[in-house]
């Protein structure tokens, strides 16, 4: 990273706040590359004494700036993004310069760093955003689930349900896009880039990762999304054999009808 941003009271015991925010499914940092503090993620300048980070994938981290320092910046990033959602999730955590000692991420606490580097920002805004998109897609796991229990409860209550098998695609279509972001777009767990760096900074990331609980929500959603899938399978099936039923039914009743026409027309025959 070229050059360092200056906070305000940049001392012992000072404190900036670090905004995450799930804006939509992808930003175009393109028109904000040529100002970049920082390449991979992209960071630039943001407001007067702060910084932004921009994730591709949709969330940005403000570190720094000032309320209305946010929304000017909001303003000027909304037509940038792609598939925009009508509510944002977000994350905020308090960064502490603590001075001399270990970076350290107290349960609850202000996260407490030897001094505000460009490069600990980063990890801390990395770890912020990938939190910010579990809990989106947690909600969304959740209103799957919402979904799926009714069709569950048919199949206990009555052995059957009266769903589509369109119903039953869309279901399996929302656990994939859920998957596909958890395990492509976002690598949740995988470590940020600026750790190639900064191999210093891995136990800085260690203890966020463990703060957040990247990891466990990571294994928690795929283990509801792998639930989804195989139940919304396994409806589809059970639809698609009642569909093959319906097929075999008319194939038989047109068969007998067949036999019915072909009797007929031989009793007829032999009357003349």
């Amino acid at each position: 990273m070229p050059t360092k941003p200056t906070f305000p009271a940049e001392t012992m015991g000072a404190k900036v706040d670090a905004h995450a925010m799930y804006l939509g499914e992808r930003i175009n940092t393109a028109a904000f590359e040529q100002h970049a503090l920082s390449s991979v993620p992209l960071a630039i300048r943001g407001g007067a004494s702060g910084i932004a980070v921009l994730f591709r994938y949709g969330v940005v981290v403000l570190i720094g700036l000032t309320a209305s320092e946010e929304k000017e910046f909001l303003d000027r990033l909304r037509p940038r993004i792609g598939g925009l959602f009508d509510s944002v999730d977000e994350e905020t955590a308090t960064v502490e310069i603590a001075g001399d000692g270990e970076d350290q991420v107290p349960a609850g606490g202000p996260i407490q760093l030897r001094q505000l580097s460009p490069e600990r920002l980063l990890v801390i805004a990395d770890a912020l955003a990938k939190s910010v998109v579990l809990a989106h897609d947690e909600r969304e796991a959740a209103k799957v689930f919402e979904v799926i229990e009714p069709f569950a409860k048919e199949l206990s209550d009555h052995g059957r349900t009266k769903r589509s098998r369109t119903e039953m695609m869309r279901l399996i279509g929302k656990a994939l896009l859920v998957q596909h972001r958890v395990s492509g777009r976002v690598a949740i767990t995988e470590k940020p880039d600026a750790l190639w760096d900064r191999p210093d900074l891995e136990r800085l990331y260690a203890r966020l990762e463990d703060e957040y609980e990247l990891r466990e929500r990571v294994e928690t959603l795929n283990r509801k999304l792998a639930v989804i899938s195989e139940t919304a399978a396994t409806l589809a099936d059970i639809i698609d054999t009642r569909r093959a039923l319906r097929l075999e039914l008319i194939v038989v009743l047109l068969i007998a009808f067949e036999v019915v026409i072909g009797v007929y027309q031989i009793a007829i025959g032999r009357g003349h």
